[in-house]
């Protein structure tokens, strides 16, 4: 899986310690190209939906500077946040690896899994369901917990939080290729306005503009 192979090596992250206070923010962290592609960034056979061919189009500029900025999002507690397709490829990857700071770190975070068709009990440990409506129910959490509830790939789940304004932060890794096929992060159908702030950036020695963003206040 892209995400657990390209963007994590460098990175010392703690679980949650599960006390709720309110209100944590939802942060989304992803790999983007020029003309918006997020599919399969980290390996060819990672994601090869639509006959896509680019697969690994990230691995090769990878830099630290660029793991830093991300790091320096992650609050000292977060929880994960993803859809069925990522949290799939999270756990068929994570649970295989050697003990290390990182891998210890995504076995031992709670874990939240936006989906309408899996069922309980979910594979992996520290894992919670939360079916229905994606944003009544990511609302609901963001009002019982206090740490960052951090989503990497998750497209679809992105689009459906970015049209209830429900991401409050993206920390976009924009790589200079253009693809010209593949599955975008933005929605292409939409007419909702949605403005958002610079807060932070940097751009690596590989030439990968990693920008920090804040929900602008309406």
């Amino acid at each position: 899986m892209g995400w657990s192979r390209c963007s994590f090596e460098v990175w010392t992250l703690r679980g949650s310690d599960g006390k709720g206070l309110g209100m944590g923010k939802v942060v989304a962290m992803e790999h983007l190209t020029l003309d918006g592609v997020m599919q399969a960034p980290g390996h060819a056979d990672e994601d090869p939906r639509g006959g896509f061919r680019h697969g690994g189009w990230a691995a090769e500029r990878q830099d630290p500077a660029m793991q830093r900025a991300m790091g320096a999002r992650m609050s000292d507690t977060w929880s994960l946040l993803v859809g069925r397709v990522t949290y799939a490829r999270f756990w068929d990857y994570w649970p295989k690896q050697p003990p290390n700071p990182v891998t210890d770190a995504f076995n031992r975070v709670q874990k939240y899994v936006v989906s309408t068709t899996m069922t309980d009990p979910l594979p992996w440990a520290g894992s919670t369901l939360l079916d229905g409506d994606a944003g009544e129910a990511v609302a609901e959490l963001k009002m019982q917990r206090d740490e960052n509830l951090v989503i990497f790939g998750s497209g679809a789940l992105v689009r459906s939080l970015l049209r209830d304004r429900l991401v409050d932060e993206m920390v976009l890794m924009i790589h200079p290729i253009l693809l010209g096929s593949g599955v975008r992060l933005f929605a292409e159908d939409g007419d909702e306005l949605t403005a958002f702030d610079l807060v932070d950036s940097v751009t690596t020695g590989n030439g990968v503009f990693v920008g920090t963003y804040v929900l602008a206040k309406s």
